[in-house]
Order: structure tokens, then sequence, then C-alpha cells
């Protein structure tokens, strides 16, 4: 399975979806989106995960280093979660520092 992200700046809100499996193979390409969104200091970071069919740790290590990196007065929303990668964030705890949402406005 193959693994992309598509990045988009919407006013004051940074968009990323990913689409396939977010592994270790594939982390780095995601971590560099953040890290280039994060330079354009966003209001809100939104993750449209809805096509993510599996997040392994490093794809949770890229979620804790964008909370860091955008820092706390910036939200995170990550919309349509579900399946192993719902799993994931709640295992790990990480969904009480994001916004969990089916659907996004």
């Amino acid at each position: 399975m193959t693994f992309s992200t598509t990045v988009e700046t919407r006013g004051r809100e940074a968009w990323i979806t990913l689409d396939g499996e977010l592994d270790a193979a594939v982390a780095g390409e995601f971590r560099t989106a953040i890290e280039r969104l994060a330079q354009e200091k966003p209001e809100k970071l939104v993750l449209f995960v809805n096509k993510l069919q599996f997040m392994a740790s490093a794809g949770l290590r890229v979620l804790v280093f964008a909370k860091q990196r955008m820092g706390s007065e910036v939200s995170i929303h990550v919309v349509g979660a579900t399946g192993p990668v719902l799993n994931t964030l709640q295992m790990s705890g990480f969904d009480q520092s994001v916004y969990l949402q089916e659907s996004y406005p």
C-alpha cells in the first residue's frame, strides 16, 4: 500500500490529508509536511485521516511532534479516524490531546 499526503492552507488553517498506511518508512514525509506548515504559523491544524488505513507508532510520534512543533495555542483536529487509526489514538491516550471529529465543516 502506498502513502500520500496532501497539504493545503486555507486562511489561518493548515489542512493535511493522509492516505494509505503511515508507518516508519513514510513517517518522514508526514513530518516534513508538519515542519513546512509550522513555519506558516497556522491557528489550527486539521488532519483528514478517513483514508488512512493504518498508523504505526512512527506516525503517532509525528503527531506528538506536530503538537510540540505547532505549540499549545494551535488546536489539532483529527477528522474521520476509524478502525486501527482510532484505536492507536485511543490506546496511546493521544485522543485526549487533539479534537477527534467525524467530519469537518
